[in-house]
């Protein structure tokens, strides 16, 4: 049986890298996804590859008013979500923090954080009110190891972190379950902008040699363990930061 079988999911950030991956394997097995993106023209185009398990709703994540359309039109399209992958994210390049100015700064913490804000309550109370749920945050190595350059990202993505065991405390008398995936670094979209230098082999390399397992995470690394806290093999499993980094961490 599919892990997903019967399953409506939400997924943010859905139309390219890790977010894409994800909606293609929750769709692999069984689940509804509503594709929530910046970017909808582009979620359009995944949406036809995938058919009928899959709707899109155009969506940034920093607005209230289009987080809590995103989780009223998974509701109109499938129901209401059982779950939700806050997957949508940005970083500012990697720098000086001194150099990274105010309106980037405001930026990647209403995506990365505030988004999250958000979706807990659009989507929460649907999930009290049936006493079920499953959330999963996609934090980041980042917030548990820093490096250099990427201070206010670093900072962000250990607040999700955080923020993930503390609503695993608070909501699990609810029945909700929520759990942090927190992958290293991968050739998505945004890795220059994590290296600070143009996407060669070199820096690269330079990356991967604190890799214990020798490369960067792939998105379908991240799409795997994100169904897994998502899928009912994961039940009583809560609070978790999961790191998805070929012993980065270790």
């Amino acid at each position: 049986m599919r892990r997903l079988q019967g399953k409506v999911a939400l997924v943010t950030g859905a139309a390219a890298g890790f977010g894409e991956a994800i909606a293609r394997l929750f769709v692999a097995e069984g689940a509804k996804v509503l594709l929530a993106d910046l970017d909808g023209a582009k979620a359009h185009v995944l949406a036809e590859t995938l058919g009928p398990a899959a709707r899109v709703v155009a969506c940034d994540v920093s607005r209230q008013a289009d987080v809590q359309a995103a989780v009223a039109a998974c509701v109109e399209s499938f129901g209401t979500p059982d779950v939700v992958v806050n997957n949508a994210g940005t970083t500012h390049r990697n720098q000086s923090m001194l150099e990274v100015d105010e309106a980037t700064f405001d930026r990647v913490f209403a995506v990365n954080v505030k988004s999250i804000f958000h979706m807990t309550r659009a989507v929460v109370p649907l999930m009290q009110a049936r006493r079920s749920g499953c959330i999963v945050n996609i934090g980041s190595t980042a917030g548990i190891r820093p490096r250099p350059g990427l201070a206010w990202y670093n900072a962000s993505k250990g607040a999700v972190n955080l923020l993930s065991k503390s609503m695993a405390a608070e909501l699990g008398p609810d029945g909700i379950r929520v759990n942090a995936v927190c992958p290293v670094m991968s050739p998505t979209g945004l890795i220059e902008q994590f290296l600070g230098t143009a996407d060669t082999p070199e820096a690269r390399a330079r990356v991967i040699a604190g890799i214990p397992l020798g490369r960067m995470s792939t998105p379908e690394d991240v799409a795997e363990a994100t169904l897994y806290l998502a899928s009912d093999a994961a039940r009583f499993i809560t609070g978790v930061e999961l790191p998805v980094d070929g012993g980065r961490t270790i």
